[in-house]
């Protein structure tokens, strides 16, 4: 009898240890990065719903025009006029929607992103000159905070703010 009850208690160990490590790996904690995870709480929404994903039309002088996928793409090749088209997604992520928030009515998401392609140009390049052009400002730099420009960006709304 008390060689029968050794196996079953080995085996219940086991079973246990192994509810424990998977229970301990599977509640480690909230995943924060949306972009991993579209169908996240910070959309609001339920399954079936995916993050915006842009492309990048940028005009090459002339009629000629290049499209891009990335905004790293676009910013190496330093266009300065190119326009956002949705390729993918329903709902904006988390990111995209505090950049909208920030930019307190005064650009549309469309307008963030294609903003944000470019590079030698207004507004990375200029002045903050007027509350509409620190609120694209605001949105901007909460959008595309890798930007090669985001510093003097960060200075004009910082000037401008003073």
């Amino acid at each position: 009898m008390h060689r029968s009850r050794s196996p079953r208690l080995a085996l219940l160990g086991v079973v246990v240890a192994a509810t424990a490590v998977l229970t301990g790996c599977s509640s480690v904690g909230p995943d924060t990065d949306a972009s991993e995870d579209p169908t996240s709480s910070d959309t609001g929404l339920g399954s079936g719903a995916s993050p915006v994903v842009f492309a990048f039309v940028c005009d090459r002088g002339g009629s000629d025009s290049e499209t891009y996928t990335t905004y790293s793409a676009v910013w190496e090749a330093e266009r300065a006029d190119c326009s956002a088209k949705r390729l993918t997604g329903s709902v904006p992520s988390s990111q995209q929607q505090a950049a909208v928030t920030a930019a307190r009515g005064d650009a549309t998401l469309v307008e963030l992103a294609s903003a944000c392609a470019v590079r030698g140009a207004d507004p990375w390049t200029s002045a903050v000159a007027d509350e509409r052009g620190a609120h694209v400002a605001a949105g901007l730099l909460r959008y595309c905070p890798g930007h090669p420009e985001t510093d003097h960006l960060r200075d004009a709304l910082a000037a401008y703010r003073g």
